[in-house]
């Protein structure tokens, strides 16, 4: 799956503007929060943000930057779920889970080494990720999904446990973010 259809079906699911009080993010606009769009240098009414800022900003801030870009170029799938990931939690969230998901499956070291949880998709986690997948095959992606979703299960979870205001999100969350990828 490419960088583009990766933004286009998290676009998808975001939608247009939102400002809902229980959100902390505040006001959204294809999904990029204000803040995002300030540090990219978007200075106008969220409202109107244009869709080809959005798409530029997800492409470098939650494809590239992190790292899921480059995951993805391994196993399509996996790229799209860390990066949709990234868009709803920040993209260190997932990236930390994908390397300590990584670790849990190496089988105490047998596979390949332990890598450092440092949220860094780097030259280390893709390859201790070629290692499982050579390992493990395509049914370790399936794993590795199913792993990556129960994080972001317990994620939500505990969200709606330490923030009332947050259970307003959560059926849609589970619906539209977990194991839809």
């Amino acid at each position: 799956m490419s960088i583009e259809s990766m933004i286009e079906a998290t676009i998808g699911k975001e939608g247009r503007y939102s400002d809902h009080p229980s959100d902390r993010g505040g006001k959204t606009m294809w999904g990029i929060i204000e803040r995002v769009a300030r540090k990219h240098g978007y200075r106008g009414d969220m409202r109107e943000l244009p869709r080809d800022t959005a798409v530029a900003i997800y492409r470098q801030e939650y494809a590239i930057e992190p790292g899921f870009a480059a995951v993805a170029r391994i196993s399509p799938v996996i790229g799209e779920e860390l990066f949709d990931t990234g868009v709803n939690m920040g993209p260190s969230v997932p990236a930390l889970w994908f390397q300590q998901w990584l670790n849990a499956l190496n089988r105490r070291g047998r596979d390949y080494p332990d890598i450092a949880e440092d949220g860094d998709i780097g030259p280390v986690t893709l390859a201790a990720y070629r290692a499982f997948i050579g390992k493990r095959g395509r049914g370790g992606e399936s794993v590795m999904l199913k792993g990556l979703n129960c994080s972001q299960g317990a994620r939500y979870l505990d969200l709606a446990r330490n923030r009332q205001p947050n259970e307003d999100f959560v059926f849609g969350w589970l619906a539209n973010r977990v194991g839809v990828a």
